[in-house]
């Protein structure tokens, strides 16, 4: 058993580590067949590929005892194992086993279970003709027939030997007429060599089941093959370009709605002030947007890193998380509303003075708070490819990311023209202010709404008195400011005492799984997503539209009510006896971030259609409207 956050490493260990050894004292005549290894997964480590285990392992060998041992006997099969365990630091260990066995007892059948499902993970000689094509990209065909019609939804490739793929470059599944194709990044040794490309395959199917298999393919003819909704090959450079453009529309995505108001108050205070000014607090802004781009891009590479099932939106995943995003939505209203003010966050006479630096940054890291659970178009593959590749580029998309999102307001601001254009400060600054602060308030209510469908009515109670305690504690800190020193004291400690009150509520919060029928407002009658469903549906050749959606997606319901509601997509799904699936993603679900990540998706929304008998499916846009719905659906 490996402990949690570290792996051992498969007979190829990839970039960097070895594999696990084992040197046994066997008496005389008994014998031991070389390891016997499960296949393993991808591990990225850095820049680097590793090839290896966590969690729970069994590597296997055969022991054969000689001819003339006798029932009774009792000998002692000794080993001396030695493996390498790495987390950010990799640390070789060691350890003298001994089994006593006693012939003719039976001393290990009470695993005999565990055996079993061990050597199930064992991979078998390919059935299948399999051969490779090496040019630009490393293409392996296998021709079976029978894989284009089960279709699976992942492939993988682990080589046994070094040179010969790029480990951390994404490997993209595609079908051809008889069969499957896995494109890959080559490596140089392949190309020196020649020879038979050895390793395993591993092919993960839409039920979850995993078939893996050795193969040592010669060289020869590959069918072009279809790759459409197997990942993202789309390199480095066009994921920056995608990532910036992405950033620009995200400003425009409802998700993002809730915060324009803020982002529109804070850039008409730029207006009337010297320039200087105004390219302090626009860069502050920029600075905060982009920061937390790549704070968000780093812990969700982090834990992706670590094993965890997550993708783009993850902190909303949480129920504990949405609660105190609604608490601090609410606290913005309460200090747009002027029941207290804090210094540089827009509030008081910082309209009029320098000194509005931190509530610009604050304004960034806020709206790409509310904007990041959303995705806009191009900013979907980027982000797909970023989560494929080593940190570095990972990075660096983000940063693109977070550079697009701010640039509109950056630009603004240190452009003179554009400044002139925004309206003169006054009096009237005051009310649009207060008038903002409603939408803070819209915003913790959708919260609110959206931790009701995570953990049900507990939650919103908890959540409720939470912003009673915290509003009484504004308002007291508002009052108290006024006081003398004494006054400001008391105030300082109720309000204390209010915040710890608001967020010991939060900790009433109860997690409750919620069902993806509740996520259908459309009228059309929907089943729960799983991947055993969608692999029952698709072998009785039946049509299946799945959208992959959350409570906390502002996107995905404005499509659900502008593109999948109307009485025209309800009679087409009808009349075409098409079923359909609703992925709930609001609660972190493996199977459904799975799903994401076979289309080279991140986050929600992703919309896709099988049509009957096709063996792979339409990826619908993620700002979808009613004819593109029909379009497709008359497509099939």
């Amino acid at each position: 058993i490996i402990r949690p956050g570290w792996h051992t490493y498969w007979q190829f260990a990839g970039d960097v580590g070895q594999p696990t050894t084992l040197d046994w004292s066997l008496p005389h005549g008994w014998k031991a067949s070389a390891l016997q290894w499960p296949y393993p997964k991808r591990l990225p480590v850095g820049p680097f590929m590793d090839y290896g285990y966590q969690g729970k392992v069994w590597i296997l060998s055969t022991v054969t005892a000689p001819s003339d041992v006798k029932p009774g006997d009792v000998v002692s099969l000794k080993a001396k194992a030695s493996w390498l365990v790495c987390k950010e630091v990799c640390v070789p260990e060691d350890a003298e086993l001994s089994v006593p066995v006693t012939i003719g007892t039976p001393s290990l059948s009470s695993n005999a279970a565990l055996f079993a499902a061990a050597r199930v993970k064992l991979p078998a000689p390919s059935p299948w003709a399999v051969r490779y094509r090496l040019g630009d990209s490393l293409d392996l065909y296998v021709a079976a027939k029978p894989l284009t019609e089960a279709h699976p939804v992942r492939a993988e490739f682990f080589p046994l030997g070094d040179g010969v793929v790029i480990g951390p470059a994404p490997q993209t599944m595609g079908f051809a007429q008889d069969g499957l194709v896995l494109r890959m990044t080559p490596g140089n040794a392949l190309a020196k060599k020649g020879g038979a490309l050895e390793g395993v395959l591993v092919l993960t199917s839409a039920d979850g089941s995993v078939q893996a298999l050795t193969v040592a393919a010669l060289s020869g003819p590959v069918p072009d093959a279809s790759f459409e909704g197997g990942g993202s090959d789309i390199g480095l450079a066009t994921a920056l370009l995608l990532a910036l453009l992405g950033g620009l529309i995200l400003n425009l995505m409802p998700c993002v709605l809730p915060v324009l108001a803020m982002k529109a108050f804070a850039l008409s205070t730029l207006s009337g002030r010297d320039h200087v000014e105004a390219v302090r607090e626009s860069l502050s802004y920029g600075a905060g947007a982009v920061l937390s781009f790549l704070a968000l891009g780093g812990l969700l590479v982090a834990l992706r890193s670590g094993g965890a099932a997550i993708g783009w939106g993850f902190q909303l995943q949480e129920p504990l998380v949405v609660a105190l995003f609604a608490l601090l939505m609410f606290g913005v209203g309460l200090n747009l509303s002027g029941v207290f003010e804090v210094a540089g966050f827009g509030g008081g006479d910082s309209l009029t003075r320098a000194g509005g630096v931190a509530g610009s940054f604050a304004t960034g890291v806020l709206a790409v708070a509310v904007a990041a659970p959303c995705t806009a178009p191009f900013m979907a593959a980027a982000l797909g490819y970023a989560l494929t590749q080593p940190p570095a580029s990972a990075f660096a998309i983000f940063f693109a990311l977070g550079l697009g999102f701010a640039a509109p307001f950056v630009l603004i601001g240190i452009s003179p023209a554009l400044m002139r254009a925004l309206p003169k400060p006054g009096p009237w600054m005051t009310y649009f202010k207060q008038a903002l602060a409603f939408a803070m308030y819209g915003t913790a209510a959708w919260l609110v709404w959206v931790l009701a469908q995570q953990s049900g009515p507990d939650a919103v109670a908890a959540a409720l008195a939470a912003m009673i305690a915290a509003g009484f504690g504004a308002w007291v800190w508002g009052l108290s400011r006024t006081s003398s020193p004494r006054g400001r004291g008391i105030g300082a400690l109720v309000t204390l005492i209010a915040i710890v009150a608001a967020l010991s509520c939060l900790y009433l919060l109860k997690s409750a799984p919620v069902q993806a029928a509740s996520l259908n407002a459309t009228g059309i009658p929907s089943q729960a997503y799983s991947a055993a469903r969608l692999a029952d549906l698709r072998r009785e050749n039946r049509a299946v539209f799945v959208n992959a959606t959350a409570a906390w997606c502002i996107t995905c319901l404005v499509n659900d009510e502008a593109a999948l509601s109307g009485a025209r997509v309800r009679q087409a799904f009808a009349d075409r006896h098409i079923t359909y699936l609703i992925a709930d993603w609001t609660r972190r679900d493996p199977a459904i971030t799975e799903l994401l990540s076979v289309h080279g998706r991140s986050g929600v929304p992703l919309y896709l259609y099988y049509a009957p008998g096709a063996t792979t499916a339409k990826v619908l846009p993620q700002i979808l409207t009613e004819g593109e719905v029909l379009a497709a659906l008359d497509g099939s």
